[in-house]
């Protein structure tokens, strides 16, 4: 490290824990139905240069569904590598030995994922290489316990101890010239944002009236959209599209407009938004702007209501040029989330056309708070996306949206399809976890580490 200053800390001790969580209901997402969850959980111990100790703790849903869909590989053997990767990652940060920021410690520790997983693959003979993106899922619980212990080491929220008087590198060594002497301190909100609107998330399996369930789970939860609407006072609706069937797209979006509309119309609530999440699966932007204008043809209004679009097509941006967004987005912000993984991807899809990126936890702390940084420089649409994240991880995501100055909404679907999975932390933070009024109360994550 450059500079050696009192508040580097050193990872003394890494350990590490895997947890299984059955969803209450299977979710559907980009031609997968995933029916379980498997946390991977983190402890770190770190130490001050004057001697303060503390641990953090991070905790990720192993999204292997999302981070590594493979055609060739089973879902067993994806789950099982990244599992793998995030074990091996841990111990190598116990393995680190210098003293540094966690934005320092994290950005060094990431130049050997790809070697790694690399190893991993070749150790579990699977048919193919672990993408990047499964790789910062991996290793995303490691981050936050880091960023989560030196927090807790300076008795000061991890989001307020990013200046230039904690860290020992400016932002131009992460990403370009741009940044030269700049800091996420300017950024990021010294303060959570009080509340934000839920994003809550309408899967392609989830019903929307009673005549589309055969039989109720009966545990006195909402079942329908209508339902959740009512019950949870709802403004933000996150539709799953398929991408390949263009008439049930739009059937799917002008029928969910007509059950909100009508839960709405109960609350007396005259506005409320969608977001339309394609899960790259348009085979071309030909297929988003069709879509688009069908929607507007059969009701405008229901157009109003729509954000933003998100990822609809294939996340490999380089391999994939001809698919340029510039029309898209003339009509409607369209965001990146599976293709942003890292500021490189990011910039090509500036030039590709898109108007926008979603941040999501599970890539990292780090990569969060940078392209977060980066996304608001260059004048990007911003929001916060989940992974059915569950208790300490959908607070980890909660609090990074809520020190983002522009991201207006968070998605939080864990309450949804996993429930059991926020039970023990509902009576620590109600406003997080009992929803009424379609928000969530983030002016609570004020505490030191990440704010819980």
């Amino acid at each position: 490290m450059s500079d050696q200053r009192a508040t580097d800390i050193t990872i003394k001790e890494v350990r590490t824990s895997l947890e299984q969580i059955d969803y209450r209901t299977p979710i559907k997402f980009g031609g997968r139905v995933v029916v379980d969850v498997q946390l991977l959980n983190v402890d770190v111990q770190v130490e001050t240069r004057d001697g303060r100790s503390a641990q953090g703790f991070g905790s990720m849903p192993v999204g292997n569904a999302w981070g590594w869909p493979s055609n060739t590989l089973s879902g067993d053997d994806t789950l099982r590598a990244m599992t793998v990767l995030g074990e091996r990652i841990a111990a190598a940060a116990g393995q680190y030995d210098a003293s540094g920021h966690p934005l320092e410690i994290t950005h060094d520790l990431a130049h050997d994922y790809d070697r790694t997983a690399a190893e991993v693959v070749e150790q579990l003979d699977l048919a193919e290489p672990m993408p990047r993106l499964a790789q910062l899922v991996s290793a995303s619980p490691v981050e936050a316990a880091i960023h989560d212990a030196y927090g807790k080491a300076l008795q000061a929220n991890s989001y307020n101890v990013l200046g230039a008087e904690f860290a020992n590198r400016d932002m131009g060594h992460y990403l370009n010239a741009d940044f030269a002497g700049e800091h996420l301190d300017a950024y990021t909100l010294r303060e959570p944002k009080p509340e934000m609107p839920l994003y809550h998330l309408v899967g392609a399996l989830d019903p929307l009236t009673d005549g589309d369930i055969e039989q109720r789970i009966g545990d006195e939860m909402p079942e329908t959209l209508g339902e959740w609407i009512v019950a949870d006072g709802l403004t933000h609706l996150k539709i799953k599209l398929s991408g390949d069937d263009i008439d049930w797209d739009v059937d799917r979006v002008l029928a969910i407009d007509r059950v909100a509309g009508e839960a709405q119309r109960q609350r007396g609530q005259a506005t409320w938004w969608y977001s339309l999440d394609f899960n790259e699966r348009c085979a071309n932007v030909e297929y988003v702007l069709d879509f688009l204008h069908r929607i507007t043809e059969r009701s405008a209004e229901t157009m109003s209501r729509v954000q933003y679009v998100e990822q609809p097509t294939h996340r490999d941006l380089r391999a994939n040029p001809e698919n340029r967004m510039h029309e898209a987005a003339k009509i409607k912000p369209v965001v990146i989330d599976e293709s942003l993984v890292d500021f490189e991807s990011l910039l090509l899809a500036r030039e590709q056309g898109y108007s926008g990126v979603a941040l999501k936890a599970c890539k990292g702390q780090t990569e969060a708070l940078l392209m977060g940084a980066a996304a608001q420089k260059y004048d990007l649409f911003l929001c916060v996306q989940d992974l059915t994240c569950i208790g300490f991880s959908f607070l980890h995501s909660a609090s990074v949206a809520a020190r983002m100055p522009s991201v207006a909404a968070i998605e939080g679907n864990g309450r949804q399809y996993c429930p059991a999975g926020n039970a023990p932390w509902v009576e620590r933070f109600p406003d997080m976890f009992e929803i009424t009024r379609g928000v969530v109360g983030t002016g609570c994550l004020n505490g030191v580490g990440l704010g819980f």
